[in-house]
This record gives C-alpha cells, sequence and structure tokens, in this order.
C-alpha cells in the first residue's frame, strides 16, 4: 500500500494477523513506514479502527479494517538556505540524483548550508519521515565530488536501503594518488576507528566491521596514478584510509597520507583530495528498472591530472 500526504488509505489486517500489534503491523506492511513513525502517526491520531484512535501497542484480532493518513510533511526548521544551484543528474517522484560540487557537506550541521538543505529548497516536493527534506541514503566526504543521491519518499528511502544490503548499488570513483599501484587490486579487511585518533579510521584494528574495495589503474603518471575504484562496502573515509595504508595515498589528502600528498604541485592545483564519484549504477526504487548516472570530472580534478600529464610518465 502506498500513501500520500493528504490521502486516506484503508489496509485489510488478515485473519492470521491476529494477536499482531498495531504498530508493528502497519511498519510490515506499508512501505518504508519505519516502526518509530508508525509509532507517531498513531499517537497523533492518523491512524484509526472503526473511526477511533488506537494506541500502538493495540493487539489486532484479524478481519478488521486499518483507516491510515499521512499529514503534511512538516517544514524544515530554521531560516531558508540559500546557496549554488545543484547540478541534477537525475530527477523524478522517487529519486533525486546530484552532481554534488566538493565543499559542500551533505546533512545539515555547522551552520554552512548542506546539500540536503539546498536540494529541499531547489527541487521540492520531499516527504521522509514526515519532514519535507530528502532522505539521505548514502554520503560523500565534504571535499569528495561527484554522484550523490537522495530519496523523496520513505518508500523510496526503504527500497534504496535494500538495494545497498542487496549489494544492487555499483558506485565507481576516480581518484590520483601517489606511487606505483598494480594494475588491478582488492583490498579487504577490518574496519573501525583509529584507538590513537577517534576522529580518524584504520584497518590496522580489530573489528567485527569489515571494509573492501576493488580497483584498476586508469593511466599511469609521474610517481602518481589515475586509478577507478568500486566500493564494496560503504565506510566512513574507505577509500582515502584503505588506498593510504596500501602505500597509494590519494593526493591531497593530508589527514591520511604524508606530507607529499598535499605539498605536490598537483595536489596544490586541485587543493582538496581528489576523489570524485564518477558514476552510479541501481534499480530504481518503484520500478526496478536500471539507473545509470555519471558525472563529468570537476575543473579542479581536471587540472590536477593535466599537470600530472604534462609531467610526463
Amino acid at each position: 500500500m502506498r500513501l500520500n500526504p493528504g490521502a486516506t488509505r484503508k489496509l485489510a489486517v488478515a485473519r492470521d494477523a491476529a494477536g499482531e500489534r498495531l504498530d508493528k503491523h502497519l511498519s510490515k506492511h506499508v512501505p518504508g513506514l519505519s516502526l518509530e513513525r508508525a509509532r507517531q502517526l498513531i499517537a497523533q491520531g492518523h491512524v484509526r479502527i472503526r473511526g477511533k484512535t488506537c494506541q500502538p501497542t493495540r493487539k489486532l484480532w484479524g478481519g478488521e479494517e486499518i483507516e491510515l493518513s499521512l499529514p503534511a510533511p512538516r517544514a524544515p526548521q530554521g531560516p531558508a538556505v540559500e546557496g549554488p544551484p545543484l547540478p541534477v543528474l537525475h530527477d523524478d517522484s522517487q529519486l533525486v540524483i546530484v552532481n554534488k560540487p566538493a565543499g559542500l557537506v551533505v546533512e545539515p550541521g555547522g551552520g554552512a548550508p548542506s546539500v540536503v538543505e539546498l536540494l529541499a529548497a531547489q527541487r521540492p516536493p520531499f516527504d521522509v519521515e514526515g519532514v519535507a527534506l530528502p532522505g539521505v541514503v548514502h554520503r560523500l566526504d565534504r571535499e569528495t565530488s561527484g554522484c550523490l543521491m537522495f530519496a523523496r519518499t520513505d518508500a523510496a528511502a526503504a527500497a534504496l536501503d535494500l538495494a545497498f544490503q542487496q549489494k544492487r548499488v555499483d558506485k565507481r570513483y576516480w581518484t590520483l594518488v601517489l606511487g606505483a599501484p598494480p594494475e588491478q587490486g582488492r583490498l579487504e579487511g577490518p574496519y573501525g576507528r583509529d584507538p590513537r585518533d577517534p576522529r580518524k579510521f584504520t584497518t590496522r584494528v580489530k573489528s567485527a566491521r569489515r571494509a573492501a574495495l576493488s580497483f584498476e589503474v586508469r593511466e599511469r603518471l609521474s610517481g602518481a596514478a589515475l586509478l577507478e575504484v568500486q566500493l564494496e562496502t560503504g565506510r566512513t573515509h574507505q577509500i582515502r584510509v584503505q588506498l593510504s595504508e596500501a602505500g597509494f595515498p590519494v593526493l591531497g589528502d593530508g589527514i591520511y597520507g604524508p606530507a607529499e600528498a598535499r605539498a605536490h604541485p598537483a595536489a596544490q592545483a586541485i587543493g582538496r583530495q581528489a576523489l570524485h564519484a564518477l558514476r552510479l549504477a541501481l534499480p530504481h526504487p518503484s520500478t526496478g528498472a536500471a539507473v545509470r548516472v555519471e558525472a563529468p570530472l570537476p575543473e579542479d580534478f581536471a587540472k590536477a591530472l593535466a599537470l600530472l600529464r604534462d609531467a610526463g610518465p
């Protein structure tokens, strides 16, 4: 059952659902409706049985009919956010994919405009968890550019989360690294916070969490290489950490790489970590059809690549 704001739908309860709690039944049978959101709607009086409001813990007896309505999404708190227009790579009623510029944070916080706030202002409508904001289903570091997608609805957010869990989302990155990596490689190992600095991450720690990626050299350059990286997991800072600890730090990354990572002339040209989310492929959240987008290399990345090419092999 799909539900639009302002609409009322009726959900018939099967006989074999007798004994189930109302909140859990709704979260199971309404696409994208989390248990927390179901409880919130019940508490606000948007769920009725026989015309009467209910408690989230109400036990169903089977055969009854549930009436469910969604209120219009709440407007985001705070003043309207202004910023540069976001380049849009794909947009429909369920999904938006943008080409994130480097320097923008993904989610609100810290005072600076975020991609979430700019997108809400520039490409409405959104309704996720009852708020008129895009649903964040994956992230990019502040200084990473490229393909970044958002859900417009609860159902789309749930479908995209499931696609990630089922490894049906293909994310490809281009990055400039120092050193001479092999033509192809795969890196996998434990992943967690660095015990010496909890703001950083490392593979050199005992952890049940795993991180995996594969890479391929696209071009060999002067003391460096252009790599295409395919993420198999989506850990924070993962590409930067794994490549650096393998001996191939990302150009411009002074956190996980040596001083040379920022001192290199090409690093000075780009002024940030040389990491770009180039391509994204996934099943559409409502139709299952293939969605494929590519974000062109930004000017700063292209400039750093040109400098390395001019320096010779």
